[in-house]
């Protein structure tokens, strides 16, 4: 069974490449793609589902930014079974500060610079909302460029959609970016921050080898 995966937000496999799944499944990451200029998200989605091949069953998994892609991709390419890692299920479970940014539109009046990976803003904005015990975090984000970045967090605030049933969500207890009070998780990883999948392998690892048999 093939397992199409695609990471969070500005980060590559590696926040990823730590869990171990059944022999059985075949797992193909989904590299981001540069979104082009004033691109609608629809088409965004279309072009992101473009690997997948329909034509067999297959798994789907994503994890922050990416399970909201990857829901969006459930929606014209059937999986099997989707999964899930640190991201919600809906509009309705998005944080207060999510919802402010999409209330506002704040997101699209921030100049690009402030989404430059290598300024000390956006470093200490990471340390603090991901993973601030992590010394390694910005090795996982890979995706540095500042229109992607700014356009993503645009698309996350702006985010409407209702919950689909047969999506299986996985959260961290101390996740800050979409902590798990605002959600009903089918699984709760202890002691996790956002950055579980990296941090608390073998206890993810475990539970989607429980999910794709």
């Amino acid at each position: 069974m093939k397992l199409y995966i695609i990471s969070g937000l500005g980060a590559d496999y590696k926040v990823l490449e730590h869990l171990t799944f059944n022999e059985n499944i075949k797992v193909h990451f989904i590299k981001w793609l540069m979104p082009e200029k004033n691109e609608d998200f629809s088409h965004y989605v279309g072009r992101m589902a473009e690997p997948i091949d329909a034509s067999e069953p297959f798994y789907l998994l994503g994890y922050s930014f990416g399970g909201i892609i990857a829901q969006e991709i459930h929606k014209i390419k059937r999986a099997q079974k989707i999964v899930i890692l640190g991201s919600i299920k809906s509009h309705r479970e998005k944080s207060g500060i999510i919802k402010f940014g999409h209330k506002t539109s704040f997101p699209r009046y921030l100049p690009p610079f402030l989404f430059d990976s290598k300024s000390k803003l956006v470093y200490g904005f990471i340390r603090k909302f991901v993973d601030s015990n992590s010394s390694k975090i910005m090795e996982y984000f890979r995706v540095d460029d500042p229109y992607y970045l700014k356009w993503s967090l645009e698309k996350i605030a702006d985010w409407q959609f209702d919950e689909q049933e047969d999506v299986i969500q996985i959260l961290a207890e101390k996740d800050i970016v979409f902590p798990p009070k605002y959600s009903k998780p089918n699984y709760i990883v202890k002691k996790g921050t956002h950055l579980f999948p990296a941090t608390k392998p073998k206890e993810v690892s475990k539970i989607l080898n429980e999910i794709f048999i």
